[in-house]
Formats: structure tokens, C-alpha cells, sequence
């Protein structure tokens, strides 16, 4: 089943006279359970795809269809909502709150949710990152990968539909970096979409798919489930 759907989208900026056109017509179909690299050189457009498939910008042009769902006319409220119900972040630098427990980092996305028992959905979230131990520990006391396991339990809390990583391994040793990898493998083995925006060759091959954007268009798109499964 299609989770995500682009049709002819394009995102364009215009600044004091100036405008620059970040994505062109992109056609593009995502579906439920896929693990999909995103790539490209600086400026390709990437990360301003991920924007706007996980609701942090809007499309200039074209149709964005989430779920079934087109976000043409929704207002931000409406957009606020399903990007606290249905997506998960995972960014380069963490975004942990500074002096704060790793348990109230975890339950941060569940401020505005109803589920009454947070601290039990916090905790099953740590225990798929392997990290029930440091619950208890602030954030200024973890290491990378620990952090990051952060970031990704906070990414899981809400059960998504869809989770994002926008180069989840840049500040990350080779250590730290196989096993955030082996992580997101693991999560999608497990059922959950990932897209993963990623400038690193041997992170996408750990992906089922590779998009490859250039000048805000999209110049290849590979299944990669061979390499994946060696």
C-alpha cells in the first residue's frame, strides 16, 4: 500500500527579486515498509524533500498525498497534527533537550498526545534501542551513539507511520555509525518505514531503495534489496 505519493511537485524560493527552484516536477511513490535512502550532492534539493514529506514545508506546485490523504488545504494546525501523529524526526545533532532525562527526552513527542500511560510508552521505546539502563540519566552525560538511540526511541514513541533520519550518522564514529545502521535495518525488519536522507554511499547501501536527486530532480531510483539482503 502507498504510504507516501508526489505528483509533479516542486518547491520554489523566492528572496528580494531572487528565485531558486529546489525541486522540479518530482513523481514519486513510497510505500509502507520500505527503507529508502535519499541522495545527492549539497543542493540537490534532499533535504527540502524530506521537509515537505514530513511536514515541516510546503510544496510550491504539484500534490503531496499522505495515507490516502492530500495535504493541499490543510491548514498548519491540521499539518502540526499529523507530523506529531504520524511521523518520526531523527536529525544529524540529536535535538535532545540539554540537563534533561533521557526519559523525559523520549516522552517529548507525547506532550500533546492523549495516551494517558507515557511513561510506559517512553520506556518500551528505550527497551527497542537497548537503552532501559539510561533512563535515568541526563542527556549532557551520553555518548553519540547513546544520543542518537535517544533520538531514535523519541522517533518511535508515537508509533508512526513513518520515520525520518536526515543523516542520522554525521557526528557518529565508524563504531557508533554500523550499529545506528543495524538499528534502522532492525526497525524496518520490523515493520517501520524509514527514509533516511544520507551524502554517505555505504549508509544508503544499508537502505532497500536509493533515490539519487540532482538539481532538484530525481536522476535515478534503484532497488537495492540485493545488496541489502547480502
Amino acid at each position: 500500500m502507498s504510504l507516501i505519493e508526489l505528483k509533479n511537485l516542486s518547491k520554489i524560493y523566492e528572496n528580494e527579486g531572487m528565485t531558486t527552484v529546489a525541486l522540479h516536477n518530482i513523481n514519486l511513490v513510497i510505500k509502507e515498509g520500505e527503507f529508502v535512502a535519499i541522495m545527492g550532492p549539497s543542493g540537490s534539493g534532499k533535504s527540502t524533500l524530506m521537509h515537505i514529506m514530513g511536514f515541516l514545508d510546503r510544496p510550491s506546485k504539484g500534490q503531496y498525498i499522505f495515507d490516502g490523504q492530500s495535504s493541499e488545504g490543510l491548514d498548519d494546525k491540521s499539518l502540526a497534527h499529523l507530523r506529531n501523529k504520524k511521523v518520526g524526526f531523527i536529525f544529524q545533532s540529536f535535538n535532545l533537550l540539554p540537563r534533561t532525562t533521557v526519559l523525559e527526552n523520549i516522552k517529548l513527542p507525547l506532550t500533546y498526545s492523549k495516551a494517558k500511560d507515557r511513561d510506559k510508552l517512553a520506556r518500551e521505546a528505550a527497551a527497542k534501542v537497548n537503552l532501559e539502563y539510561r533512563l535515568n540519566n541526563l542527556s549532557n552525560q551520553l555518548s553519540g551513539g547513546e544520543s542518537q538511540r535517544v533520538a531514535i526511541a523519541r522517533a518511535l514513541v508515537t508509533n508512526p507511520s513513518v520515520i525520518f533520519a536526515d543523516e542520522p550518522t554525521g557526528n557518529l564514529d565508524s563504531k557508533n555509525t554500523d550499529q545506528i545502521l543495524h538499528l534502522l535495518r532492525k526497525l524496518n525488519q520490523e515493520g517501520h518505514t524509514i527514509i533516511m536522507v544520507t551524502h554517505d554511499p555505504g549508509d544508503a547501501s544499508h537502505a532497500k531503495r536509493i533515490i539519487r536527486l540532482k538539481d532538484g530532480e530525481i536522476e535515478s531510483d534503484i532497488d537495492n534489496d540485493q545488496i541489502f539482503s547480502s
